[in-house]
């Protein structure tokens, strides 16, 4: 896109336009200008770095961040910046290299005792030998089909310091490794979508909030929650999102345009807008939605002109609705009504106001974590193509709204680059094997604990088989997998089978603890990086000053791996002869020289100049029209599907014969549902476990002050309406516990209107915290997946089911034992 030179550098550690940390984002920040211009001063200097969270600046004074302001560029803040000097100072800190007392005294390769939490300080050259000598004994004894490093997450932001790329780059120096694909966030969306509309669509940029506001007659937000969500972002957040969403507000409160939430729960978005709510019972959105189809199609509401020019397939799909297919069914609005939960005259209104006008459909991500996660989203493609509304301004479908500023018109510049995640080319391994035994070398991201399980297991998966690997020896850096993987006791038992489990991370984590070698990272915040402000608008390209030096014995990932790499010779090949601000460089260099046609940007000594740091604006983004060239000129601009239209049938998916996952979308009964659903009888509450308000899945739960802002006795919140409550004896801040045949935990109770009846929800990411490292010991501080359950979606994806779950609560009233989440190991004398 090319773009006018109307840049320049933002001077921003020499202002002090900074905006107050508030409560909520959508208070604007007052703007003042500063007298000073210099950076320094008796109390100290000022840095600027980035984050999840957002860009900002820290008073670094004896050595210590003392005081943190958002840019003044950021007009809406998030709350969560106050956590981030509780990141860098708290007990939970991984100060030195650990080792399992029992895995290294003991029985070495038992991992009976796993998670008892007891370890030995050992030196980073006894931490670094034990690991490599791993590695060789696993690579000489196994093969590659042993190791699984694989693993990723969320690290924090920075394009140089990615913490998987460091691990992933040094581990394949040395040998190769059994990989995942897919993610626990969208691994059933992102494996659906490209069948029906092409792409994966949950990463995709979509229309912009602009080009909504003006032609959008209907918004709907299905199981989506973005002013909650959009405080964080995979790369440094801007926050702009929230100027559109106060334009919304305005809008709505004139009448000027109709939103819904389309929810079990009344969302922060829904509070906030004072918008319309449709209550849909959990997990039964796929009954809603084809009633929806069968008053859409019955009443004649439905674009037939779309379909004919942009899909295929709605002919094989329509006999399911109208019950003329195998079923024998009507999917007709007093069908799903007593499985739903919305009135049959209440669907079929909402289909007329759906296809009244312009209707832009906005779905989350949530609502595809459960039990045939599948369907849903391929549901709403449906809905959407029905409307016909797809590639028109304010119309259509999305998925990613919610996500790192989706929706913020996008410069089109380009950013930088990012270090290396694979060997380079022309060079090998010095173990080159690439016998995997039989086994596959790539599993989808949620079945590794099955394969721990049954190694040798073939599953389906995406068309094709897979073979579950026999693995040994688990390798993760920067990724905590025990807050994102499912059933914690069936991940005690797993983790009992391994030989040896190597862990690189800055917190001590539950992952850290049923680890057996631990390595201590630096944060973020202890060394320098650059960072692409704004990851789908591409506003600019800040500067990520290192505000302090690493603490205790803590390196940067990059340090861990050169010396890793020294023990097999290959830290030349690995660091490519440059060190840290050599690369920093480098990659600055590389996205100057991409920009240079379309803007300006600054030597890298000015940009990184301190009395001259913060960021580099891309200038204005341009508006832009999801699936708008598709609909353009279906021919020349295909979608990415089979035929290279939209796929409301899918051949593809009909040859691979699934059960649960068919030629179109279905409705599928779950394993468990609350509200007269399986398993309701004995465990009546569905919980929810969808991403928090006040941290990063599990990042920002160390943050001790910070975290006292929001827990109940020192517990996660438990949200449950006041009828539950009340049944149950249970008052607000009560203790409570949540169990069900898979395990139990302890959480504090918050009751609450905004969830209706046989309704609760934990924020996943909550920390991890057995009383010990039985099987069946209670979570002592309220992780909701102590108690969710471990099944893929369907056949297709093999994705996180987490949210097919159903639980009981009740007042707890025996000995309270104290949180073990948080704080670190316990060390032993070697």
């Amino acid at each position: 896109m090319s773009l006018s030179r109307r840049r320049f550098l933002q001077g921003l550690a020499t202002t002090s336009a900074v905006a107050a940390i508030g409560p909520s984002l959508l208070t604007a920040a007052a703007h003042a200008a500063e007298e000073a211009t210099s950076p320094y001063s008796a109390d100290g200097v000022w840095k600027v770095t980035g984050s999840h969270w957002g860009a900002f600046r820290a008073r670094i004074y004896n050595g210590k961040v003392q005081e943190i302001k958002p840019l003044d560029r950021d007009k809406y803040p998030t709350d969560m910046l106050n956590g981030i000097k509780g990141i860098i100072y708290n007990p939970s800190r991984v100060r030195y290299p650990m080792v399992r007392l029992d895995w290294l005294k003991k029985h070495k390769y038992s991992g009976d005792t796993r998670g008892s939490n007891r370890f030995i300080r050992v030196t980073w050259d006894e931490a670094l030998d034990l690991f490599y000598n791993e590695l060789e004994r696993v690579q000489k004894e196994y093969g590659p089909s042993a190791l699984y490093a694989g693993m990723t997450g969320w690290r924090m932001t920075g394009q140089f310091q990615s913490c998987t790329s460091h691990m992933q780059r040094a581990v394949g120096m040395h040998g190769n490794f059994i990989t995942k694909i897919g993610d626990y966030s969208t691994g059933a969306g992102q494996t659906i979508l490209p069948y029906v509309l092409g792409s994966t669509e949950v990463y995709a940029q979509g229309t912009s909030w602009p080009l909504i506001l003006e032609h959008t007659d209907t918004v709907v937000f299905w199981a989506n929650d973005p002013l909650k969500n959009t405080q964080v972002g995979w790369q440094c957040e801007t926050h702009d999102s929230y100027e559109y969403y106060e334009q919304l507000k305005e809008k709505v409160a004139k009448k000027g345009i109709k939103v819904i939430c389309v929810d079990p729960v009344k969302s922060k978005t829904q509070n906030y807008l004072q918008c319309d709510h449709r209550y849909v019972n959990p997990q039964t959105d796929v009954p809603f939605m084809l009633a929806i189809a069968h008053t859409l199609y019955n009443e004649k509401l439905y674009d037939k002109e779309f379909i004919d020019t942009y899909a295929l397939g709605f002919d094989e799909f329509i006999p399911y609705v109208l019950g003329k297919a195998e079923d024998k069914t009507e999917k007709s609005p007093e069908w799903a009504e007593p499985i739903c939960g919305v009135k049959a005259d209440e669907i079929r209104e909402f289909a007329r106001l759906l296809a009244k006008g312009r209707t832009q459909l906005i779905f989350g991500w949530a609502v595809q974590r459960q039990q045939h996660g599948e369907q849903p989203y391929w549901m709403g493609a449906v809905l959407a193509t029905m409307l016909g509304k797809i590639g028109l301004p304010g119309g259509g479908i999305s998925y990613s709204h919610h996500y790192s500023g989706v929706g913020i018109p996008p410069t089109g510049a380009s950013g930088p680059g990012g270090f290396p995640r694979n060997v380079d080319e022309g060079q090998k391994p010095k173990w080159d094997s690439t016998d995997f035994k039989g086994y596959s070398k790539t599993i989808p991201v949620a079945r590794w604990i099955d394969a721990i399980h049954e190694p040798g297991k073939e599953i389906n998966y995406n068309g094709n088989k897979v073979k579950l690997p026999d693995i040994k020896m688990l390798v993760v850096s920067g990724c905590n997998p025990w807050h994102h993987h499912q059933d914690r006791n069936r991940m005690k038992k797993a983790f009992q089978k391994l030989q040896t489990v190597v862990t690189i991370d800055f917190a001590w984590t539950a992952t850290c603890r049923f680890s057996d070698i631990v390595l201590p990272a630096c944060t973020q915040f202890e060394r320098n990086d650059i960072d692409l402000y704004g990851a789908y608008s591409g506003s600019g390209l800040l500067a990520m000053h290192k505000l302090v030096d690493p603490l205790y014995q803590s390196r940067t990932d990059f340090d861990i791996f050169t010396d890793f790499c020294r023990r097999f010779d290959r830290q030349k090949e690995y660091t490519r002869g440059m060190g840290e601000m050599e690369w920093i460089k480098s990659l600055y260099e590389d996205c100057r020289e991409a920009n240079k046609d379309s803007f300006k940007m600054p030597p890298f000594e000015e940009f990184w100049a301190q009395d001259q740091a913060g960021w580099v604006n891309f200038g204005e983004g341009k508006d832009y029209v999801a699936h708008a060239k598709f609909r353009e000129d279906p021919e020349i601009n295909p979608l990415g599907t089979p035929s290279g239209f939209i796929e409301v049938f899918s051949r593809k998916i009909a040859g691979y014969k699934y059960d649960h996952c068919q030629g179109h979308p279905m409705w599928f009964e779950k394993a468990e549902r609350s509200h007269g659903g399986p398993g309701s009888d004995k465990f009546p509450l569905w919980l929810q476990s969808c991403h928090p308000d006040q941290r990063l899945h599990s990042q920002m739960c160390e943050s001790d002050e910070y975290r006292a802002t929001y827990t109940v006795q020192d517990r996660e919140p438990v949200y449950i309406s006041p009828e539950d409550a009340k049944s149950r004896g249970i008052k607000d801040g009560d203790l409570v516990r949540v169990f069900n045949d898979r395990g139990q935990l302890l959480a504090g109770a918050v009751v609450s209107d905004n969830y209706p009846l046989g309704v609760i929800r934990i924020y996943e990411g909550a920390w991890y915290g057995p009383l010990n490292e039985k099987v069946g010991s209670i979570d002592t501080y309220g992780d909701p997946n102590t108690v969710t359950m471990d099944i893929g979606t369907s056949e297709l994806a093999q994705a996180t089911s987490a949210n097919t779950v159903v639980v009981q609560m009740e007042k707890y009233t025996g000995e309270v034992p104290p949180v073990t989440s948080f704080g670190g190991p316990i060390e032993i004398d070697s």
